[in-house]
């Protein structure tokens, strides 16, 4: 099923599926029942674009922590639970507008039965999340290891132990490291199942390493039409998931609006500090909800040209640079008040 054709899922006051916005997703790595630091980190996420947030709910603490949380975000909250399924429960108490479990390491099938009972009375979906890691025994045996198929028949063992149970209010993961293997899984799952999707990448590393595995896979997943939320892993500040997701859906077209910053990658002609400066741009971008492209060039020789296509670009030369508009030159400006020269424009395009 391509993300138009699966299930509409509602989490809290946000849908995914049916052909609804791709939604981007973190998770917090405060401990949940710290909820000064933990709120803190939600709406510094939500600042950066994250649209669901994940905390783990390990303790009974972390359990009565959402719900205070909850009442200090604007997101919804997903619950994420290893082990206990009592923690499950107690989250959904607590107001979380989902649970992500992996019914294969809560308990035997009563537990399963339990929590399954308490998301049905209060209508809360269940993320059903395989990791290639934690793949059984008896499916690594039977494919000769860990394979894409043992992961889609893994998860959809899951899933009809729940619809069993009566409940089909679910949403899919499928993770692991190895990204054409998590491609694969992703393929075949598509074409056995309607419910929505989670992609993403897991472990996927720091921020350099977990960028390329996840912009790969991710894109190859997405650009098939598969996926209705996503969620970049990176080792590292939750707010870079959120820069990278917003980008990899941005550069596919599967997502419009934000600055869109592009930049040379330098050479023996630059003069100034250019990756300090580009690196500054994207900082004041993040800022200005516009949809537009501006330029970031070292070069006063090739700057206009190369920036043509931006709507704002700026260029470096010696102790000076040039404001550049759909590839004209407005003005030269001392390099120092480059960036604040850009910083007036944005403001002015922002109305």
């Amino acid at each position: 099923m391509t993300r138009e054709q699966t299930r509409v899922i509602r989490i809290g006051s946000r849908v995914i599926g049916g052909g609804n916005p791709i939604l981007i997703q973190s998770m917090t790595n405060t401990r949940t029942e710290d909820v000064e630091a933990t709120v803190a980190q939600i709406h510094a996420l939500e600042k950066a674009g994250c649209e669901i947030i994940r905390c783990t709910v390990p303790t009974p603490e972390a359990a009565k922590a959402v719900k205070e949380i909850k009442e200090r975000i604007s997101i919804p909250l997903v619950a994420d639970i290893h082990f206990d399924y009592k923690m499950a429960i107690a989250a959904m108490e607590n107001g979380a507008d989902k649970i992500r479990i992996n019914p294969g390491n809560i308990g035997g099938k009563d537990k399963v039965a339990a929590v399954v009972s308490v998301a049905r009375e209060r209508n809360i979906p269940i993320r059903v999340g395989v990791n290639s890691g934690s793949l059984e025994k008896e499916l690594v045996e039977k494919y000769h290891g860990v394979t894409a198929e043992g992961l889609v028949e893994s998860a959809l063992d899951k899933v009809h132990m729940i619809e069993e149970l009566g409940y089909e209010n679910l949403v899919i993961s499928i993770k692991s490291s190895d990204v054409m293997m998590c491609v694969k899984a992703h393929e075949l799952l598509a074409e056995k199942t309607d419910y929505p999707l989670h992609v993403g990448i897991t472990e996927a590393g720091t921020i350099i390493s977990g960028n390329i595995k996840s912009s790969i896979g991710l894109s190859l997943i997405l650009n098939q039409g598969i996926g209705d939320t996503i969620r970049v892993s990176l080792t590292g500040d939750p707010a870079e998931e959120i820069k990278s997701a917003k980008l990899i859906l941005r550069t596919l077209g599967l997502r419009k609006g934000g600055i869109e910053v592009v930049s040379c990658p330098t050479c023996g002609r630059t003069k100034i500090d250019l990756i300090g400066l580009a690196g500054q741009v994207e900082t004041l971008a993040a800022q200005f909800p516009l949809d537009i492209k501006v330029a970031v060039m070292g070069c006063a020789v090739n700057g206009p040209g190369e920036a043509k296509e931006a709507d704002i670009g700026i260029a470096g030369g010696i102790g000076e640079g040039l404001l550049i508009k759909k590839g004209e030159i407005i003005r030269k400006v001392p390099e120092s008040e480059l960036l604040s020269v850009l910083r007036e424009e944005l403001e002015h395009w922002n109305g």
